[in-house]
């Protein structure tokens, strides 16, 4: 069945917004997309509810928006990847609202698929920035590497593999239970994650996040 793009008609700067980026899966799209270029099959495997013909309409429609662009790896790779654009970029403080607001809103069910992606970014909204120490952690998930750094004021995370004092390993699930859920560390590590590293260390990184409401 063809889908019809539909438009609030109002001149309303909010609603002119969601006429942009209001489809359903928009903004997961671009919320796999957000810590660097995808394949379509990478970006699929991040949204299991999707089909493959929705999804492929979505990316038609944001790279028409000017959201996400293409990009074509030179031999002998020849691999098609998607990014994000500027204003593709500037959709993160959008989803870090939404991430915020959700942690304070009931009804939340961890249980439920979360990508890697997924995590990272919650990671990158919900962390106490004003009492992080100085960390560098890997975390391994699945096929999925990213490297976390931590400072006064500081979170960054991004795609890749790095020697690092602190190594999380396990599905993202768990590596989500381990990171917000009640149980220190030490327990997490002994069966529910990999963990390696120093453990006081490694708790001390772990406080620095937890499902609080906005505010």
């Amino acid at each position: 069945m063809t889908e019809t793009r539909r438009s609030y008609d109002e001149g309303c700067i909010a609603a002119h917004a969601l006429d942009l980026i209001g489809d359903r899966w928009a903004l997961l799209v671009v919320r796999e997309l957000m810590l660097g270029p995808r394949r379509f099959g990478a970006v699929r495997e991040g949204l299991p509810g999707i089909s493959a013909n929705i999804l492929t309409r979505r990316l038609e429609d944001l790279e028409a928006l000017g959201i996400i662009a293409r990009e074509q790896l030179p031999d002998p790779v020849r691999v098609q990847l998607y990014k994000l654009t500027e204003a593709g970029h500037g959709l993160w403080p959008v989803l870090r609202a939404l991430c915020r607001w959700g942690a304070g809103m009931p009804g939340h069910d961890p249980r439920l698929f979360i990508s890697p992606t997924a995590l990272m970014l919650s990671m990158r909204a919900l962390c106490a920035r004003d009492r992080a120490g100085e960390h560098q952690v890997a975390m391994v998930l699945g096929a999925d590497r990213f490297v976390i750094s931590t400072a006064p004021g500081q979170f960054r995370v991004e795609r890749g593999i790095a020697d690092a004092a602190l190594r999380f390993e396990g599905g993202t699930n768990a590596l989500a239970a381990a990171i917000y859920g009640p149980a220190p560390l030490l327990q997490s590590a002994q069966g529910m994650i990999r963990f390696d590293g120093d453990l006081v260390a490694g708790q001390a990184f772990v406080d620095l996040f937890a499902l609080r409401p906005e505010g």
